[in-house]
């Protein structure tokens, strides 16, 4: 009797999907935990990397802050010297027979640790200002907000409707675009004595130069996006007997303002970099002041205070600008989502 051996297929091996697949598959969404821990991580691991500069002194300590200056005549108590400095003079000071210096390894002044900053921020707000003309931290932040604010909005104003028109009609475009990418290339700030000489030494030159900062940008960007509307829906339009006018209104604008409102939010962001070279032109003023107030006395803990403030401000302004976005645009669904 023949016995037959029929062959059994091996079973399929189903790898388990690694953090790998995970964490860097394309255009998936990541989990809500994932997401907190990613942006959690985007900000302690700069904060423990300035840590190890300023508390590992194998890390990076290039200079010694003098705890006792025995026999060295010019050495004084918290003084920094540099390290090969402290190192002769020691190597004197033996060759001699003197007391010895003591001290221990330190960063130089213009790099404080995490938490001398971490006071600044708090005295910022807390101490008076020395002078009597003088303004408090939050008053000066408040004067910078208010040169970026009227200086974006004028520039929105035109800006916006002007990069709209461009993105929908050719000729607009053809007419205008030419000019303004050569004027974008030239550098804001080079107008800046033309601005005060038109416009005073005041807040009049700052906001200008916000202005011409975004202006230009902010066209072209507007532009491209109302170039990137479906033609489809133009078309359906134009079919169902829309007007130019209602074609205007009616389909491109509500079609674009999604992306629209993200442009604004990312110029947003580029206004705030001329700040500082803005605030210079004309009398000093708002954070600017502050800051080179601060620079010039070697508080260097204050200059980096006073720019973590400005950091927090711009992206406390896009958080909100971000939910009110979600809130305006519930319909709109985003296209990282499965």
């Amino acid at each position: 009797m023949n016995s037959t051996v029929i062959p059994i297929a091996p079973k399929a091996v189903v790898a388990k999907p690694g953090w790998t697949d995970s964490w860097f598959a394309v255009r998936k969404e990541l989990t809500p935990r994932s997401r907190v821990a990613l942006i959690v991580g985007s900000f302690l691991l700069p904060i423990l990397i300035w840590c190890a500069f300023s508390y590992l002194p194998f890390v990076w300590h290039p200079m010694m802050r003098i705890s006792d200056p025995g026999s060295v005549s010019y050495f004084a108590p918290d003084m920094l010297v540099d390290k090969d400095v402290f190192r002769d003079e020691t190597k004197t000071a033996k060759q001699n027979g003197t007391a010895l210096p003591q001290g221990s390894g330190a960063n130089p002044i213009y790099l404080p640790a995490p938490h001398q900053v971490a006071k600044a921020l708090y005295t910022a707000f807390t101490t008076a200002p020395e002078r009597k003309d003088g303004q408090w931290l939050h008053e000066s932040l408040w004067h910078s907000v208010q040169i970026i604010f009227w200086g974006f909005l004028a520039s929105s104003v035109i800006g916006v409707p002007l990069g709209i028109l461009c993105g929908t009609y050719n000729v607009l475009s053809r007419l205008t675009e030419p000019f303004i990418e050569f004027f974008r290339y030239l550098p804001a700030p080079a107008f800046g004595a033309l601005a005060v000489a038109i416009l005073g030494i005041y807040d009049g030159p700052k906001i200008a130069i916000i202005f011409i900062g975004t202006f230009f940008q902010q066209v072209l960007i507007v532009a491209n996006t109302t170039r990137k509307l479906d033609i489809a829906l133009l078309e359906a339009a134009l079919t169902l007997g829309a007007k130019k006018i209602q074609l205007l209104f009616r389909v491109v604008i509500p079609g674009i303002l999604p992306d629209l409102y993200r442009d604004q939010r990312i110029l947003l962001g580029w206004a705030w970099t001329y700040l500082i070279v803005a605030e210079l032109i004309g009398t000093s003023s708002g954070i600017t002041w502050f800051i080179t107030q601060q620079a010039r006395y070697k508080n260097f803990e204050n200059v980096y205070a006073a720019i973590i403030i400005i950091g927090i401000i711009g992206l406390v302004t896009d958080l909100l600008l971000a939910a009110l976005g979600k809130w305006l645009f519930r319909w709109e669904r985003s296209p990282n989502k499965a």
